[in-house]
């Protein structure tokens, strides 16, 4: 989410051995007289037992998997992925300004904060950040092109080799701006696991745990008025539904999680308090492919297995009818939010499941079929390995729909039930087979293809790729056509570019579309009122994005 919304948002780690966390007894809160206003937020996520890692560079790192790393270090602004024509709210950055050619950004530091250790933010800090994103590929998860970043004054100026268009929100949303004066000290930026992190954010980090993270709210420095919840608690829980159970009782107040049978198990449980906002972005799920692994190193047998994936089964089924809305066009755009996108080619060209037509493409084009078995090219069995965390309820039961779809046409998988850690590793240095996982989100398709076929993401497998490009697709038109989208001045060559990449993503299918993106969440009203909705969608809710600040900064106890 990310943006990756599952990126920063369902991270799940390894299962816990007891059905529930010692941890999670008694709401704090309880035991207050209804007069009294809350003090404590109770955040979960179901994550499974952590390794302590506050490094907010790492997306593996537990800061990253549980989101508190932005309560605890803060962005320049906050773009709102769900309103993305929106300007991006300034946060450090008290003001930013591009220049025309949109390779020079200067900004202005935020007046006033300090870091959490009483030294003052200032603009060398923004220009350290950017330095040493430019200088270590391996935290520079978005391979932003940075040329220089140096300060003058209370202005840092960051200037990149291309035009950053398609990279603003990013920029300015997804970079956690980290203390010079400490930082400068770290041997190893990719690998240190920062254990007593500094930042300007209006919390510190209190204790640790594998089952949970516990922040306080700062008593000064802070640039703002300081949140009204004194403390966050993030959970780790088990599995989807013992984070569902946490919810529907009270015991956690704010999540992103599937829930399946939503209505019944979570919402009916306390209709006045207990609330969902799926918030959409043109974003998507689905199946990535590992194109360096034969058979599936051929786009003729990737489109045939796309052609037989049921994407209305998965979500019904998998997503509960809410939680990843069908991608119904052929381009794996989302609609209507990214209607005006669609090629006119593809316009009205939908998916429908045809299993018959993905059989006869397969022997047209050299594969053979031994009773109900597939034989590629070389007379071997097409075989497939399915692999999530084994948590992910909502993943595992699309890789089972995805395992007897692909059945119909002669391809024999398994399911690997993973450790998230596993999978992790698996999936960035590209020694899966085939993985349901989501893309980038952003104002237009451009993040979501780009997280799927950008060459300049492209990494030997074994190395790890943090940004993307996990099926190793290697395609210089695609990259080609992303590199002119990003750099055109004008609408009419970012058209071209789009629908050049919507082509190569309908023929040469390096990854199989089924569901759009959201970046909601799901929260309770009973302690705590001023959460983001579709009445007010001031931001996404869900607590692993980076305006989370922003979200706790919005809320009052509700007897308050």
């Amino acid at each position: 989410m990310s943006l990756t919304r599952r990126s920063v948002a369902i991270g799940l780690a390894g299962v816990l051995a007891a059905g529930a966390l010692a941890a999670c007894g008694e709401s704090p809160n309880a035991n207050r007289n209804n007069a009294d206003a809350a003090t404590v937020l109770n955040v979960g996520m179901p994550n499974g037992p952590q390794t302590e890692n506050h490094n907010p560079f790492l997306e593996s790192s537990s800061a990253s998997i549980l989101g508190y790393r932005w309560q605890i270090y803060e962005p320049l602004a906050l773009a709102n992925v769900i309103r993305p024509a929106d300007k991006p709210k300034p946060w450090l950055a008290q003001d930013f300004g591009w220049s025309t050619d949109l390779k020079t950004l200067t900004v202005t530091a935020r007046e006033g904060a300090k870091w959490s250790d009483g030294q003052a933010f200032t603009a060398e800090d923004i220009a350290y950040t950017f330095d040493l994103l430019g200088k270590t590929p391996a935290i520079n998860r978005f391979a932003l092109p940075i040329v220089s970043a140096t300060a003058n004054g209370n202005k840092a100026v960051i200037v990149f080799d291309k035009p950053q268009f398609v990279n603003e929100a990013r920029i300015l949303r997804d970079i956690a701006i980290v203390p010079k004066h400490l930082w400068s000290q770290i041997a190893d930026p990719a690998t240190d696991i920062i254990k007593n992190p500094v930042g300007t954010g209006p919390y510190t980090l209190k204790t640790f745990t594998p089952q949970t993270t516990t922040l306080s709210v700062r008593t000064e420095g802070y640039w703002q008025p300081l949140p009204q919840v004194k403390e966050l608690r993030f959970t780790s829980y088990n599995d989807n539904n013992a984070q569902t159970t946490a919810l529907a009782n009270g015991e956690s107040e704010w999540s992103f999680v599937f829930i399946p049978n939503y209505q019944t198990v979570y919402i009916d449980k306390d209709p006045k308090n207990n609330k969902i906002f799926p918030a959409p972005v043109i974003g998507i799920h689905g199946l990535y492919i590992n194109t360096t692994v034969a058979p599936f190193n051929d786009a003729t047998l990737r489109r045939a297995m796309g052609m037989v994936i049921n994407r209305n089964d998965i979500f019904e089924q998998a997503s509960a009818g809410y939680f990843h809305p069908e991608i119904t066009s052929v381009t794996g755009i989302p609609t209507p939010a990214g209607e005006s996108y669609i090629a006119p080619e593809y316009q009205g060209k939908t998916h429908k499941v045809d299993v018959e037509g993905a059989k006869a493409l397969l022997t047209g084009a050299g594969y053979s079929y031994d009773g109900t078995t597939l034989k590629d090219k070389t007379g071997k069995p097409v075989t497939i390995k399915l692999t999530d965390p084994a948590p992910w309820s909502d993943y595992i039961t699309s890789l089972e729909i995805v395992k007897d779809n692909l059945s119909q046409i002669g391809i024999t998988a398994t399911l690997d039930k993973a450790t998230q850690d596993a999978w992790q590793k698996s999936v960035e240095e590209g020694t899966f087979e085939a993985t349901f996982r989501w893309t980038n989100g952003g104002a237009t398709p451009y993040d979501m293809y780009q997280t799927v076929m950008d060459g300049k993401l492209l990494k030997p497998v074994g190395q790890a790729s943090q940004a993307g490009n996990f099926g190793r697709f290697d395609n210089p038109g695609a990259t080609a056509a992303l590199e002119a989208y990003a750099n055109a001045l004008d609408d009419a060559s970012r058209a071209a570019a789009m629908n050049t990449l919507q082509k190569i993503f309908v023929e040469q299918a390096p990854m199989l579309p089924v569901g759009a993106d959201n970046a909601g969440g799901a929260y309770n009203v009973k302690n705590w009122i001023g959460w983001p909705s579709a009445e007010d969608p001031y931001g996404p809710a869900q607590p692993t994005q980076p305006n989370a600040v922003d979200v706790i900064l919005h809320l009052k106890p509700a007897n308050s």
